[in-house]
């Protein structure tokens, strides 16, 4: 029996891994998901439930739904993981400021900006924690995975300039569509919403997958120990 056990150990803890992984997944994609669908039915939305004009114009509406969404995900994430994800967590703080700023001075510039801020803090402090020879990524995913110092250099310079670039083409994005379509605001907030959702999360999900070469390289096995 206690062979049977040892046998299945692995197995299970694989299929826990995969579980983890799957709805870590979803919690990370889900409130990005319910923004671009908050603003894109927003006025339905408010017309079928008169008491969600208090938040003001579609875009205002979907960042109440995001900042929800955002909560519910820490909260699920602390409830099944038992701890609550250092990124995710600082995202998540400035996605309630943020918004709320937003909504409460009815201020879109608020929405924008978040993105290029949150991308723009994880750059520099990535980039930063290099410069005084600490590969910070090795601290939020040295559970997921175990690198050689080399390589958790490598994988953090890159993540680095990533997130820059990410809160470059935020910038880049949301400052031109609204100069090229003014006045109609609105349609440009929402072709910047959708390049958020079709153009930055599949960029993201690519730039992950491109890592996966230097992570197999660089990946070394976790000592196990008889006790």
């Amino acid at each position: 029996m206690s062979r049977d056990l040892e046998r299945k150990l692995p197995e299970m803890a694989g299929q826990h891994g995969k579980e983890n992984a799957g709805l870590k997944l979803v919690l990370e994609l889900g409130p990005i998901v319910i923004f671009f669908f908050g603003n894109l039915y927003g006025e339905k939305l408010q017309k079928a439930l008169p008491v969600l004009q208090q938040f003001g114009e579609p875009l205002f509406l979907a960042t109440a739904l995001f900042m929800a969404a955002t909560v519910v995900s820490l909260v699920i994430s602390k409830i099944v993981v038992g701890k609550l994800p250092m990124m995710p967590l600082i995202s998540g703080v400035i996605v309630i400021v943020f918004g709320v700023l937003a909504i409460w001075l009815q201020n879109k510039l608020f929405a924008y900006m978040k993105p290029t801020i949150i991308n723009t803090l994880f750059g520099v402090t990535l980039l930063g924690g290099l410069v005084f020879g600490r590969s910070l990524l090795g601290y939020v995913f040295n559970s997921a995975f175990q690198l050689d110092d080399e390589g958790w250099r490598k994988l953090t310079l890159r993540w680095g300039l990533f997130f820059l670039v990410l809160a470059a083409l935020n910038e880049i994005a949301w400052r031109g569509l609204i100069w090229y379509y003014h006045p109609d605001e609105h349609f440009a907030e929402s072709l910047w919403i959708s390049f958020k959702f079709w153009g930055v999360m599949p960029l993201t999900f690519l730039f992950t997958l491109s890592q996966l070469p230097l992570i197999m390289k660089h990946s070394v096995e976790s000592e196990v120990t008889d006790a």
